[in-house]
């Protein structure tokens, strides 16, 4: 038994010395990332939580993941791994283990950001080396890496052969858009990270969208709002209207523009209607909640529009629900569902932001 050990142990390090010596790594703060709405200690968060104040645990938690976050850089190496480390992750019943703590590559082929492979280790933490890609031609490539959606990263190391190139890209997106929401921003639902519409919209328009999304916890918190009024943006999308119930829409959302408007006078600042919930179809209680929702956020944005100006409310026709196929759990669309939202906001959204020089 001793001696069985002993090869095992033999074989593992062997393995572990032979991937060291195969590959160089780089870790992923050291390249170019995209996405972020502020600087934070830790590279991999979204929000400097010791800095801004008021935020519950989950929240804290939230704000810490890596969700809309992406590593761009260039390389010529045939294959790319990757090692990482996590902090805190979720382990949902609707979050697949690939979209809450894995990673999704793209690499530009005919100018079009195209996918190319995604990864996840089996447990959290097993320092096991992911390959994202294998066997490519050795051309030089511009490529991308969407980080988890709902996990908190301490390392990330991207490996290429040794002897390949690994360089950062200069950013690939034009201009610093905040988006604001709910689980639906953050992604609840996408089968791999780079699912989520606002990175769909990205890759589609080529516009920096820099994710504040939260699950649960889009309800237009002055704690968010204050956040939000201290960032460099040129102009912020809301998803805010599918968390809170209808008295907090009527409560909230005066204020919660003041609040922002006061310190941004002049972007614009352009808010969504909620998706339609699948589980309202037969539920009648939801359905009148849903629909008390959607008429308060009507009335709200009708007096933000006329007390201030570059407001704007857009409410898409086909977001998700009109062939009441595209749910995963009743709540939150499937990729699918996301792919029709992040197309549905598209064309009104750059029709507002050109108006501002945002193209």
């Amino acid at each position: 038994m001793k001696k069985f050990t002993s090869v095992l142990i033999i074989a593992f390090v062997s393995g572990f010395i032979a991937c060291a010596q195969k590959y160089t790594f780089t870790e992923a703060s050291e390249l170019t990332l995209i996405g972020k709405i502020m600087d934070t200690e830790n590279p991999y968060h979204r929000v400097d939580t010791a800095l801004h104040k008021g935020f519950t645990a989950r929240e804290n938690f939230q704000l810490r993941c890596a969700s809309g976050l992406a590593v761009v850089f260039k390389t010529n190496s045939k294959v790319i791994v990757l090692k990482n480390t996590l902090g805190e992750y979720n382990k949902g019943i609707t979050i697949s283990a690939l979209s809450c703590r894995g990673f999704d590559l793209y690499i530009k082929k005919g100018g079009v950001w195209t996918y190319a492979g995604s990864k996840v280790n089996r447990e959290a933490n097993d320092g096991k080396t992911l390959a994202l890609v294998r066997d490519m031609d050795g051309e030089m490539k511009e490529c991308m890496i969407h980080l988890p959606m709902y996990s908190e990263l301490l390392s990330v190391q991207i490996g290429v052969e040794k002897g390949a190139v690994l360089e950062p890209l200069d950013p690939p997106f034009r201009h610093r858009v905040a988006i604001y929401g709910s689980s639906f921003t953050q992604g609840t639902g996408v089968s791999r990270p780079g699912m989520t519409y606002p990175m769909q919209f990205v890759r589609n328009t080529g516009i920096q969208l820099l994710s504040v999304g939260c699950g649960g916890n889009g309800k237009m918190q002055p704690q968010y709002a204050e956040m939000l009024a201290k960032c460099d943006v040129e102009a912020m999308i809301f998803d805010c209207f599918s968390n809170p119930t209808a008295q907090l829409i009527e409560e909230r959302t005066i204020p919660f523009i003041r609040t922002i408007r006061k310190a941004h006078p002049d972007i614009p600042l352009i808010f969504i209607s909620t998706a339609y919930r699948e589980a309202r179809n037969f539920n009648t209680r939801l359905e009148a909640s849903e629909q008390a929702k959607a008429e308060m956020a009507a009335k709200m944005m009708k007096q933000a529009i006329s007390e201030f100006d570059d407001v704007y409310y857009i409410t898409p026709k086909t977001l998700t629900g009109y062939d009441h196929d595209t749910s995963v759990d009743g709540t939150h669309p499937s990729d699918m569902g996301y792919q029709r939202w992040a197309r549905a906001i598209e064309k009104p959204v750059l029709k507002i932001l050109k108006k501002y020089g945002i193209k």
